[in-house]
């Protein structure tokens, strides 16, 4: 492809040896480039070291911590679908202060972001974790993961009441006095602009939409289901055209960043998250068939902008046309 910009090319022209710039922003906390691997699809990060090079990615998102280690759900706890998986892992961790003592350090040699995903049963756990994190270095942010049932409230899960969102948030931004609150939501199918902002409100900094979606997967012989916990969370391309709408929809309604997670396997996922407005994207599933799949996207991503002619990827945020 020609360097050189026709009078009617929308784009500056690149040098031919220039590299495109994949830096973008996600509210105060600045990422190298948009690719982000995703909690429960990359451990703690660090049992990837060998295989993927960490400091390409622009963050990693490790696995749920609780205040707690847990031993998560029985086995089987995947299960292959047409177009994705489910999964019913279970939220198992070690908790959050043997990741302090035992993953944070090693992850602190690396270049990237590392965001800590924070779960808990009751409002005050998720607190008293980001209170024990506050106190650790080598952390750009917390995600809070909202889709767990609250057992002061009779099990009823955070993401189903706005009011609770609001509360959980807020709690967990009054813990945080010195990083980014990101709030993963579940996707709530005609009521994601509700749950988003009851976030905002509450105090996020910036949204993760979405988190997979509640799903049964049967084995006709046995007539049972194929997950030792019955049900579980679809993931992977089939919810990609889904999830590109809630991301659309919450964006209508609220004015803080959103990252793009669900289905995305190639540069182009990642460019259509981007066209709707998302501000970076986090990659899950794909990391199951292939464990060097964010790091690919990366390089990906940097060839698509070569031969589109896009010197800055953060340029084409929300450049989705009516």
């Amino acid at each position: 492809m020609s360097q050189t910009a026709s009078a009617h090319s929308p784009h500056p022209p690149l040098s031919p040896v220039g590299k495109p710039d994949l830096g973008v922003s996600v509210g105060s906390v600045a990422l190298k480039n948009p690719i982000i691997a995703a909690s429960g699809t990359f451990g703690y990060g660090i049992e990837f070291a060998h295989l993927v090079d960490l400091n390409r990615l622009g963050g990693i998102v490790v696995k749920g911590l609780s205040v707690q280690p847990m031993t998560g759900n029985p086995a089987p706890r995947m299960c292959e679908t047409p177009g994705g998986m489910v999964n019913a892992v279970g939220l198992q961790n070690i908790g959050v202060r043997a990741f302090v003592s035992k993953k944070l350090p090693a992850l602190r040699r690396f270049d990237t972001a590392i965001v800590a995903n924070i779960f808990g049963h009751c409002i005050s756990e998720y607190a008293e974790v980001v209170r024990v994190l506050e106190d650790a270095e080598g952390l750009t942010a917390y995600e809070l993961n909202i889709s767990c049932p609250n057992v002061e409230r009779g099990g009823l899960e955070f993401n189903s009441d706005p009011s609770l969102i609001n509360e959980l948030v807020s709690s967990a931004r009054r813990a945080a006095s010195r990083r980014s609150i990101w709030v993963k939501l579940a996707p709530s199918i005609g009521f994601i602009g509700v749950t988003a902002k009851a976030a905002e409100e509450g105090g996020a900094d910036a949204l993760v939409i979405a988190n997979t979606y509640p799903s049964l997967c049967l084995d006709s012989h046995t007539r049972k289901s194929i997950l030792g916990s019955t049900t579980g969370g679809l993931s992977g391309p089939a919810i990609k055209p889904i999830t590109l709408r809630l991301l659309h929809e919450a964006l209508r309604v609220i004015r803080i960043p959103v990252i793009g997670l669900g289905g995305i396997e190639s540069p182009a996922d990642v460019v259509d998250y981007l066209l709707v407005g998302a501000s970076a994207t986090q990659i899950g599933t794909a990391h199951f068939s292939d464990p060097r799949a964010s790091e690919k996207l990366v390089s990906g991503l940097e060839r698509w902008c070569l031969e589109e002619q896009i010197p800055e990827i953060s340029s084409i945020r929300g450049g989705l046309k009516p």
